[in-house]
């Protein structure tokens, strides 16, 4: 049996374009609000259509020392071409990308995880650093 921590992937994202990218401060002040972005494809684009597509994005902070990780945010992308008219007809298209604002009272770590419909599942991280 797999576990889904077996099932993630990932990679340099400057090299690959279905790896999340986290942009944030590397280190905050304990309790002020700062944003949090991911994005999939900065440096390579990613495909945005009926067929291939970023499904969601989740958002996670396990804290320095602790055991378990707190959901910062869930985005689903559900806009990719899709008509009656056919695939990639449609009139609107989501961006694969989600910005949060966070406050953290601990250091830790950010995780951020998205599933391409046909490349399955990619994670990243960044250490944050509280003051």
């Amino acid at each position: 049996m797999k576990h889904l921590g077996e099932l993630l992937q990932t990679q340099d994202w400057k090299k690959e374009k279905h790896v999340p990218v986290i942009d944030c401060p590397d280190s905050v002040k304990s309790g002020e609000k700062f944003q949090v972005t991911v994005t999939v494809g900065k440096e390579i684009a990613h495909p945005n259509t009926t067929e291939h597509h970023i499904r969601w994005v989740q958002v996670f902070f396990h804290p320095e020392g602790e055991k378990y990780a707190h959901q910062l945010a869930n985005c689903e992308f559900t806009a990719h071409g899709e008509s009656a008219a056919g695939p990639n007809q449609g009139p609107a298209y989501t961006d694969h990308s989600v910005t949060v604002s966070v406050a953290l009272t601990k250091p830790g770590t950010v995780v951020a995880v998205n599933l391409c419909n046909i490349h399955g599942l990619w994670e990243s991280s960044k250490d944050i650093s509280v003051a």
